[in-house]
């Protein structure tokens, strides 16, 4: 890769990773206590304790940054920058013993390449979340389909534009409203393509909670 390669990615990715932090110095400044209680763990306090599925109202759950690399020694070369909105849904339950299932769906877009090129990503998913009353870490997995606007690359072809991203992951719930999280996420086509690399990535959060 000579000089004007390495420059233009380089910019590409501060570009987007610009951007995919706006939502967390927008929303922190907003921040002004240090309650260690996440928006899932709220709800549940506020609903009653007869167990079982339980609504309560689609609301703002968290907005953020997300920052990803290579997994392995074949992804190595690939990152991906995106910012993010999560939504708690109406739907969460009840587990005993002050453990809660919560359920939500996601929307992120950003930039996903490599050190030559890159491009556009963008993935609406759902999710769940489990964690006990109180404590600041919870346990999350989810999954949706993906659009990626480059799918061909000088080390992988991903085959086309469409790709399924899954992911599995824990966060920290900090003072101020602030998040720090982890996932493993695993992009791929579903084999729609008859090029299917897969792409895993170790994926770190910062986000703030509403």
């Amino acid at each position: 890769m000579d000089s004007s390669q390495a420059k233009c990615c380089w910019d590409n990715y501060i570009k987007w990773a610009a951007i995919s932090l706006l939502p967390v110095m927008v929303a922190g400044a907003r921040a002004g206590d240090f309650s260690f209680e996440s928006a899932g763990v709220a709800a549940a306090n506020k609903a009653t304790d007869d167990g079982g599925a339980r609504t309560a109202s689609f609301s703002f759950e968290s907005a953020g940054a997300r920052f990803g690399a290579g997994a392995s020694s074949s992804n190595r070369d690939f990152h991906q920058a995106e910012a993010f909105v999560d939504w708690n849904l109406p739907w969460h339950w009840d587990l005993g013993r002050k453990w809660d299932l919560q359920s939500r769906v996601g929307l992120s877009a950003g930039w996903l390449g490599n050190n030559h090129s890159g491009g556009f990503v963008g993935t609406p998913g759902a999710m769940l979340a489990v964690g006990r009353e109180r404590f600041p870490l919870w346990i999350e997995g989810g999954s949706g389909p993906t659009v990626i606007s480059r799918w061909e690359f000088e080390t992988k072809n991903f085959g086309d534009a469409v790709q399924f991203t899954s992911h599995i992951g824990l966060y920290c719930d900090m003072p101020w409203h602030l998040r720090l999280g982890y996932r493993f996420q695993h992009m791929s086509n579903a084999s729609l393509s008859e090029s299917n690399p897969g792409l895993n990535l170790h994926v770190l959060a910062l986000s703030y909670r509403f």
